[in-house]
């Protein structure tokens, strides 16, 4: 049972087990009307947004895909991946409704039932594929982090259809459908700038093989100085396409700088990012830079992150067009699947994953 007191929280209280265990998640804690968060979820002072490192004056590219035909188009999102690693991108060719349905879907799965949400955790899931949390990871983390989240793999439309919670299984599907034009767009233009003319088959599955959609919850939160949503991190995928809602507290690392740059929500937009696999891939041209979210005081915030990923069984390492003409390897050739252990097997720690490839 949760404590019934809504200003704090007894000492002998497990908070652990009624948000993990039990399937309330932090949405549960921040529904109890806390005036405090609790003790586990206060993050160190070195993990805070200081208001003097946001660079207020400065903000990633926003890249209108309308005239995609036009080489200036590409040329932006190349310079946007090399140069920032983040860029929004508009007129896309996703419907705004089906935006609007997937976001409407996540508020939908977060506001089930504790013991509904409960039969998709580690412990329940029918599938590893489908899997409700909280936090990033509960074990390995110093402090929790103030979100929860529902992760599915994509396998087949017959396993969306079979596993996938109801109540937002068909959005996120037409969500994931929506996007794959856009997709293979960004990854043509980003090869072209690598010297690989053509994406084949096997290019196709080592940039793309597979993927995985979050619906993410970031509840309100009572003290949101003191926590974060999302710590410091990059993403090991080969690109993430970030749907964000009207809220805001996406955060990104300027290259090379302690600056953090808001990424504000543009209407109808889409945000891309770089991850890790495709930094590797590139040698190192693309940037995979560190991001992070705020938790928010007065709003309950969602984000759908889809991950476009090589398969686990794929080997990853530069590009043999990358290096032909004698550059040097920076990463060695590494297992993705094992790649991916290392970043979840320990808390957010901002870009130390990518010293598990270096040479």
């Amino acid at each position: 049972m949760a404590p019934t007191i809504a200003t704090s929280l007894p000492i002998s209280w497990d908070v652990k087990t009624f948000v993990l265990t039990q399937g309330h998640g932090v949405k549960g804690l921040s529904d109890m009307g806390l005036k405090a968060i609790p003790p586990q979820y206060i993050q160190p002072q070195s993990e805070r947004l200081e208001p003097r490192n946001v660079a207020v004056e400065e903000s990633v590219p926003v890249i209108d895909m309308s005239k995609w035909h036009d080489p200036n188009v590409a040329d932006s999102i190349c310079e946007a991946a090399e140069k920032w690693g983040f860029f929004q991108i508009i007129n896309h060719g996703v419907e705004i409704q089906v935006l609007e349905n997937v976001k409407a879907a996540t508020h939908r799965f977060f506001e089930l039932p504790a013991e509904e949400k409960k039969k998709y955790s580690k412990e329940n899931s029918r599938s590893n594929s489908v899997r409700f949390g909280t936090s990033f990871t509960p074990d390995a983390e110093k402090a929790l982090e103030w979100k929860d989240y529902l992760s599915l793999f994509y396998v087949s439309d017959d396993e969306a259809a079979s596993l996938w919670p109801p109540v937002c299984k068909d959005q996120a599907l037409e969500f994931k459908k929506s996007t794959e034009v856009v997709i293979r767009k960004l990854l043509e233009a980003l090869m072209k700038r690598l010297n690989v003319t053509d994406i084949d088959e096997t290019k196709e599955l080592l940039l793309m093989g597979s993927k995985r959609i979050n619906l993410n919850y970031y509840p309100t939160c009572p003290n949101p100085e003191l926590t974060v949503g999302v710590g410091r991190h990059s993403d090991v995928s080969t690109l993430t396409i970030l749907l964000q809602d009207e809220i805001g507290g996406l955060y990104v690392r300027k290259s090379g700088t302690k600056s953090w740059i808001h990424v504000p929500p543009v209407s109808g937009s889409l945000v891309i990012n770089i991850g890790d696999a495709l930094q590797i891939m590139s040698n190192g041209r693309y940037k995979s830079v560190e991001h992070r979210v705020l938790a928010n005081g007065t709003k309950n915030r969602v984000s759908v992150p889809i991950f476009v990923n090589p398969r686990p069984n794929d080997v990853i390492g530069p590009l043999p067009e990358v290096i032909e003409d004698g550059e040097k390897a920076l990463y060695k050739q590494v297992l993705y699947s094992d790649y991916v252990m290392h970043f979840f097997r320990k808390g957010h720690d901002g870009k130390d994953t990518i010293e598990y490839a270096k040479i």
